[in-house]
């Protein structure tokens, strides 16, 4: 019985870990909530303008390719990793076929630069 709990011990000490992380972080907002609001306090700031009644106005096309632009890159890293970890095993043919991906990926991120999608005037 002493064997069998020393096989379980790291899995019952991960599941403790992460219960404790969970009631923390849903404790942490009511202890840094805000507690006396004021109109600065509250505003909202992470898009950039403020909110109007209206969900359905229009919004500049560059809040959409700079999202477009994220994603691409974002998956870009995503498949970078795999690649990274299994170098040894790919051989030649995984190394051409990422430097094509990569390629592709370079030749799109320069067409839209030239044509002014990451200038924000």
């Amino acid at each position: 019985m002493n064997e069998l709990f020393l096989d379980y011990l790291p899995v019952v000490i991960f599941i403790g870990v992460s219960l404790v992380i969970g009631l923390v972080l849903l404790a942490a907002p009511f202890i840094v909530a805000v507690s006396n609001p004021d109109p600065e306090k509250v505003s909202a700031y992470e898009c950039g303008f403020k909110a109007f009644d209206d969900a359905r106005m229009k919004f500049d096309v560059r809040f959409y390719l700079v999202a477009l632009l994220f994603i691409i890159f974002d998956l870009e890293v995503a498949f970078l990793f795999p690649w990274a970890v299994a170098f040894k095993e790919v051989g030649a043919l995984g190394f051409w076929a990422v430097m094509v991906f990569l390629g592709v990926l370079t030749i799109g991120f320069i067409y839209e630069w030239r044509k002014g999608a990451l200038e924000w005037d």
